[in-house]
């Protein structure tokens, strides 16, 4: 009577060592006391082998999910087709007319998409077992009983019940229950049974092969040319795209040469609009100042632009909003400003000035001379309402590195300065210190420099720089435009709406 329950669908509980096996039966010996299983699955994962067996007391937990009909372990069980479908799916059980139960094979096509039942389906369906199953169910039932006596293992009986059912009862159905109808909802999302996944891969070039793209798109040109509408663009037709600072309407060619100087300009740059920037030679750059004085820009004007100028791109230098918040107190920047007893050195204390008024710790180096002159004097005097620092030597500047050296120890003129031990001091101690440098307003290349630069700040027009002048920059120091037309320069602004700008060597 074992060989009834050849093809039942059972969950075998193993315990947590060797955890929940399930499977269609397809072997019970009633001798050496074991169980077969065809195509298991381990834990929800398909097993490798096609078989397993296992022994009674191995078996704390037995549940029969599924009975089959009268020769469904052999019609069903065994058909190649049917393989990794969900048992019972292609069979069904039902009652004839005598009473003793047939099998109803439904016809399967190869042409037409197979729809794979869902789990809440099967459940749904009516289960008739006939005479013949509920003998055999009564003889399961003793020889399982036998077995959880004499090997210690229980089995739980929660599909059917032998003494209260009646072999052609039909399995009623849950309606109406709120809880039923939420059992439904996880059954219908999360219930399908993983035999109903099939092997084999979707063929996605194939069912691409059937779209005839051509067809769907002239009949889609079709309708738009007879309805007058036109709701897509087509490969050849493409709608022009602007930026939202483009100008739709046509403008005249940019003119990128707006600047044109009387001499054949050394070196040329371009701002990052593509604009050109010719250079000056030194003589013409300090007789546009002189013109410009003449007409009202003083030195002490020009000194503060120069300040503001080279102030801001420090601030952009040191990292800007992002370290110079109230939330950075502890993070304050360190500034060395190295300035020499000259002009130059008097932007640089102006620079010092507005950098300290922005909460950056400003360490001023000037030298000691008996006489200074008068812009120095007057800038010194400004830098001493500050919290900034000024010291006259070398050892008295940090040992460890700044966030920023600003150079202003270079000029034009005075080119023995160089030869002062102080200026030789100052050199070794920029040169060690691995700072990044920043020059205010640096000699042409012809001269050489103590200090490479990282970046360089040029007034007005640029000069002439080299390669150890590192990135040039261009600030903007209010000289109008008829001054530069009186030099002999047409000159138009290519600054835009900003006072500091990049060039870029062409």
């Amino acid at each position: 009577m074992a060989t009834d329950w050849l093809g039942s669908i059972v969950s075998i509980n193993c315990g947590e060592s060797l955890g929940v096996y399930q499977g269609r039966v397809s072997a019970v010996d009633q001798v050496s006391q074991t169980i077969s299983l065809t195509r298991p699955f381990h834990n929800g994962v398909k097993c490798l082998v096609p078989e397993v067996t296992f022994r009674a007391g191995d078996i704390t937990e037995l549940k029969i999910l599924e009975i089959p009909g009268p020769g469904d372990s052999r019609q069903c069980g065994d058909s190649q087709q049917m393989d990794t479908a969900v048992p019972g799916v292609g069979c069904q059980v039902g009652p004839s007319q005598n009473g003793t139960g047939k099998v109803l094979k439904k016809p399967m096509s190869s042409s037409a998409p197979q729809n794979i039942p869902r789990r809440t389906d099967m459940k749904s369906q009516d289960i008739v077992i006939s005479p013949q199953q509920q003998c055999s169910k009564s003889y399961m039932d003793r020889h399982m009983e036998s077995l959880s006596q004499s090997k210690g293992f229980r089995r739980r009986h929660n599909s059917w019940s032998s003494s209260s059912r009646h072999p052609n009862q039909v399995t009623p159905k849950k309606s109406g229950l709120k809880n039923g109808q939420m059992k439904s909802k996880d059954d219908e999302c999360f219930g399908d049974d993983i035999d109903e996944i099939p092997d084999t891969d979707f063929d996605f070039e194939g069912n691409l092969a059937l779209f005839d793209k051509a067809a769907v798109f002239e009949e889609i040109e079709t309708y738009e040319r007879r309805s007058g509408t036109r709701s897509r663009g087509t490969p050849n037709e493409k709608p022009a795209r602007y930026r939202h600072d483009e100008n739709i309407l046509e403008s005249e060619p940019i003119v990128y040469r707006r600047i044109v100087v009387p001499q054949n300009p050394h070196k040329e740059f371009c701002t990052d609009s593509g604009l050109v920037v010719p250079s000056v030679s030194y003589e013409l750059h300090k007789k546009l100042l002189a013109v410009a004085e003449k007409h009202g820009l003083t030195l002490e004007r020009r000194l503060e632009m120069t300040g503001v100028c080279a102030s801001q791109m420090a601030l952009s230098l040191l990292g800007g909003p992002n370290r110079l918040n109230p939330k950075n107190v502890h993070q304050r920047p360190t500034v060395a400003l190295l300035c020499g007893p000259h002009v130059k050195g008097a932007q640089g204390i102006s620079c010092g000035r507005h950098l300290s008024n922005h909460d950056v710790h400003v360490i001023l180096f000037l030298p000691n001379f008996v006489k200074m002159l008068e812009s120095i004097t007057n800038e010194l005097n400004l830098f001493s309402k500050t919290q900034g620092q000024q010291v006259s030597s070398v050892k008295d500047l940090p040992d460890t590195p700044v966030d920023l050296v600003i150079n202003c120890l270079d000029c034009h003129e005075n080119a023995f300065l160089r030869d002062q031990p102080w200026y030789k001091a100052v050199v070794d101690w920029a040169n060690q210190n691995r700072a990044p440098v920043l020059s205010i307003d640096p000699p042409i290349s012809e001269m050489e420099l103590g200090i490479d630069a990282k970046w360089s700040l040029a007034l007005g027009l640029p000069l002439p720089l080299g390669e150890r002048a590192g990135r040039v920059y261009l600030c903007d120091i209010g000289i109008p435009q008829k001054v530069f037309q009186e030099v002999g320069i047409n000159y138009h602004s290519p600054f835009g709406c900003k006072f500091v700008i990049p060039l870029h060597s062409t």
